[in-house]
């Protein structure tokens, strides 16, 4: 072998050792790539698990919240808020009813014709108004002028079926969903607004009033009969359709549960005990916070740069406005420290609530062989071509954990309110419960909504379980607030009915 052979085959072995050396660095980058990976996965198991045994311990926590808030206010996360609700709906209303369902940027009006036992909700008609951004910032009188307009337009296009006695004021359900300190049944004042709206002449003031001065100005003979919560609504709703209904739950965008009380109960209530003896207590559970909540770092850094740090830890484990989110900070994450989605990470994944709930349930439902859901979402939302297989199944498991984390502890809130009405062991004879549940969430997630009512059969046991049952109760806050009108109307007394 000549010289140069000897240099060129030298030359070779180099080259080929070079070449295996960039193999064994590239399967150790992917193996390094993917050890990340399942250590942040298994670091996020571990902290999102929700064992029976904690659930457990997570309502009981609810229920001694419950009952510090039933015992003063302040006195606890939750709070309790008295609805002076203490009839809901029999099935007996009779007549024309009105509501009003003002809770975003649209509202609604409608009316209900109800025909006693027989004829039930004979009839309803319903109109949504847009509500003009400057007067989302005005001033109060421009608001509830523009509403009281609306409501006497929709007044107008009564047909004969819906004619009013002669004699009678119509009567108004007022579902206003902002933070209200109730006074009465007809009475509340606003503590601040929310969702985009900002007219500082309202705050402090009642909204019953400000509704009422502003339908006297557009000559409309109309009275405030009830204002209600959105939860409130709800059950009123689902007791009408189902007199075994003692609870309401909503679980859509953000989340809350109302409950049927025992007056007695109530110790902060310094009032008259009510006739039925019940008081409906809307919780605003969405506040409730516990060390035994399952938190993760994720969870922390989601709550820190919020509008309301320190509030509503329930909601933002549990609601449709943050679970998305909280699959979009894991992942940016894995991303940031794996290089899950290639070397850089992807600029739309670092936009904080760009992946909603709606997105995250579609990937999770993905029954594809090829995950081509899960492909497209990603590709669509963050901007994240070219995933392998591997890669869309890891993001599915992320979405599994975070949904049933939340199912899970939205089930043990239901078995805690369940243990306060003492309804989560069996009697003699067997009373059945009925929970009245609305929100997307729930109905639209399917997995979500499984999850929850398996996990509730799970903390009742079985006979307890076929005692319980959680009912889809659409549009509470349209029609159960009319049907609050109804069940408080001050013509009751002289109904032939009652």
């Amino acid at each position: 072998m000549g010289r140069l052979t000897r240099v060129y085959a030298a030359l070779a072995v180099v080259a080929a050792a070079a070449a295996a050396a960039v193999v064994v660095a590239r399967r150790r980058g992917k193996g390094t790539k993917w050890g990340k990976v399942r250590e942040i996965l298994t670091e996020i198991e571990k902290k999102c698990a929700t064992p029976v045994a904690r659930l457990r311990q997570v309502a009981d926590a609810m229920a001694v919240e419950m009952h510090a808030g039933l015992a003063s206010d302040g006195g606890s996360k939750l709070k309790m808020l008295l609805s002076y609700v203490d009839n809901l709906p029999t099935g007996d209303e009779n007549g024309v009813f009105y509501a009003l369902d003002l809770g975003g940027t649209n509202f609604r009006v409608l009316r209900v014709l109800l025909g006693g036992k027989e004829g039930r909700v004979t009839k309803q008609e319903y109109q949504e108004v847009s509500i003009p951004p400057h007067l989302m910032l005005g001033g109060s009188n421009e608001l509830f002028d523009f509403i009281a307009a609306a409501l006497a337009r929709f007044v107008e296009t009564e047909g004969d079926e819906f004619r009013i006695p002669e004699g009678r004021q119509r009567e108004l359900g007022f579902t206003f969903s902002f933070p209200v300190k109730q006074l009465s049944l007809a009475s509340g004042t606003l503590i601040k607004w929310t969702k985009g709206f900002c007219i500082e002449d309202t705050v402090g003031q009642d909204v019953v009033v400000e509704l009422t001065k502003a339908m006297e100005r557009q000559g409309l003979n109309m009275r405030v009969t009830a204002l209600v919560n959105d939860t409130v609504g709800t059950l009123a709703g689902g007791r009408y359709e189902d007199n075994d209904v003692l609870v309401a739950v909503i679980l859509g965008t953000g989340t809350n549960a109302a409950y049927v009380e025992r007056a007695n109960a109530i110790p902060k209530w310094h009032g008259l005990l009510s006739e039925s003896g019940d008081m409906v207590i809307n919780m605003e559970w969405g506040n409730f916070k516990s060390s035994l909540l399952p938190i993760t770092e994720y969870d922390e850094a989601l709550d820190f740069e919020s509008l309301n740090p320190g509030e509503q830890i329930y909601e933002k484990l549990i609601s449709g406005m943050y679970l998305g989110e909280i699959v979009r900070r894991i992942l940016l994450r894995m991303a940031q420290e794996s290089s899950l989605f290639g070397e850089v990470v992807p600029q739309k994944l670092e936009i904080p609530f760009i992946l909603r709930t709606p997105h995250m349930s579609a990937m999770h439902h993905d029954s594809s062989p090829d995950l081509k859901i899960v492909a497209n979402k990603l590709k669509d939302i963050l901007g994240i071509h070219s995933t392998s297989l591997k890669t869309r199944r890891l993001v599915v498991n992320i979405c599994d954990i975070v949904a049933k984390r939340g199912a899970q502890l939205a089930a043990a809130g239901i078995y805690g309110i369940l243990k306060k009405l003492g309804r989560d062991t069996l009697s003699s004879p067997k009373q059945r419960t009925v929970v009245a549940m609305d929100g997307g969430l729930y109905e639209h997630y399917s997995i979500f909504s499984e999850c929850l009512n398996n996990t509730l059969n799970d903390l009742l046991g079985e006979e307890v379980a076929s005692t319980v049952v959680i009912k889809l109760a659409n549009d509470g806050s349209g029609v159960g607030a009319a049907l609050l009108a109804a069940s408080h109307s001050q013509y009751l007394e002289r109904c032939p009915e009652s």
